[in-house]
């Protein structure tokens, strides 16, 4: 199972014909590449073959994963046109929109589509994986409960293990998912790099939360051992490294990584902690960044420019509203931080409210959220 990729998605690009090249890839020097070639050959032969088209937009899908690059969102979705627009679509192609529309933000429209398959198979693990992890987006923890209790009877012991271990950690648990995740590690010696990837960051993650440092590190030592690129995984370290203050390995850990717009952002953050020559050029080019997006009606990057906007352009009330509007869509620890440091930023403790409840009904166990409501309090 694998959270959703902290991005956005601007209405896709949609090449105008089969015939328009859209971008070259080098396909002879990577073997992803490669796959991803043949596949768009096979799908543009055979363009109502739905295993072709659902197995290229999952290979595009993988590809934002790794490299955060939200175009290959658009190039999923035209492998699934001749199914994007119908009202009941195959389940292996609704499962695969339900992904992409999730990029987007659209989270109504994924979890209608998730529904809809699982009421049809309801032992697709796919569609549950992608529930549960929704659910926890949206701070809907009862039905991310049942999605990963549901998931454990058809995935493997460790990603069972750690989706309900990934819940209890939000909601007051924290110290006992911890465990339940290591023990989970150590009965699945054989488990793929893939599952050990995205079971390692949630410990990462949780570790972190807890104030434990060292063991938040050692955890994300061993997911990037696994030498997956994983966008998800280098934004989460880099900001643990920024917490830190160790600004410069960010800039070793990100190099030539500026494509994508998450990463960017923690280059020019490390950056501009450090005080080096790129750090205006990257804050130039995330500001043209988010002002497309802005212009296309993009809104779907609002926690990243809040904290553009906050750290690097010191825009404590722009940033709070963007924190405020990102915080109703989604209800993460890191959509909590954000609008809790801008409204601290912009002296309106009032506008962190919808975060202060949501700390409470969770329960989460945070140093870091929890020194930030002591502060937005007048505690400190």
């Amino acid at each position: 199972m694998l959270a959703p990729i902290a991005g956005a998605r601007a209405a896709p690009f949609k090449p105008g014909s089969d015939d328009q090249v859209v971008e070259t890839l080098p396909a002879r020097a990577d073997p992803r590449m490669r796959e991803v070639e043949a596949l768009r050959r096979a799908s543009r032969q055979a363009p109502n073959d739905l295993d072709a088209a659902v197995r290229l937009a999952r290979r595009y899908h993988e590809m934002v994963a790794a490299e955060g690059d939200p175009r290959y969102i658009g190039y999923a979705q035209a492998a699934l046109g001749p199914w994007w627009n119908q009202p009941d679509p195959p389940p292996a192609a609704r499962v695969m929109r339900a992904i992409l529309l999730q990029f987007g933000h659209q989270f109504d429209a994924a979890v209608a589509d998730l529904d809809a398959v699982l009421a049809q198979e309801p032992d697709n693990g796919e569609a549950w994986a992608w529930r549960a992890a929704i659910a926890m987006v949206q701070a809907d923890y009862a039905a991310a409960r049942r999605a990963c209790t549901a998931l454990a009877r058809l995935a493997s012991g460790l990603i069972g293990s750690a989706c309900v271990a990934n819940v209890d950690s939000v909601t007051g648990q924290a110290a006992a998912a911890t465990q339940a995740i290591r023990s989970a590690l150590q009965r699945a010696p054989d488990a793929t790099p893939g599952e050990r990837l995205w079971v390692l960051t949630r410990l990462a993650e949780i570790e972190q939360r807890r104030g434990q440092f060292d063991a938040a590190e050692a955890a994300y030592r061993q997911a990037l051992a696994l030498n997956i690129t994983d966008g998800y995984l280098l934004a989460a370290y880099a900001d643990f490294l920024l917490d830190r203050q160790r600004a410069p390995e960010v800039l070793v850990l990100l190099k030539d990584m500026n494509r994508s717009d998450l990463l960017l952002l923690r280059l020019a953050l490390a950056a501009h902690a450090l005080r080096t020559p790129e750090a205006a050029g990257w804050e130039n080019d995330l500001a043209a960044r988010f002002d497309a997006a802005r212009l296309r009606g993009d809104k779907l990057h609002q926690k990243e420019e809040a904290r553009f906007a906050l750290a690097l352009q010191g825009q404590a009330q722009r940033a709070l509203a963007l924190a405020q509007e990102n915080f109703a869509l989604q209800r993460e620890p890191a959509d909590t931080r954000i609008l809790l440091e801008a409204a601290i930023a912009a002296r309106q403790p009032a506008a962190a409210e919808p975060a202060l409840k949501w700390m409470a009904d969770s329960r989460i166990e945070s140093v870091t959220l929890s020194a930030l409501a002591t502060r937005l309090r007048g505690g400190a």
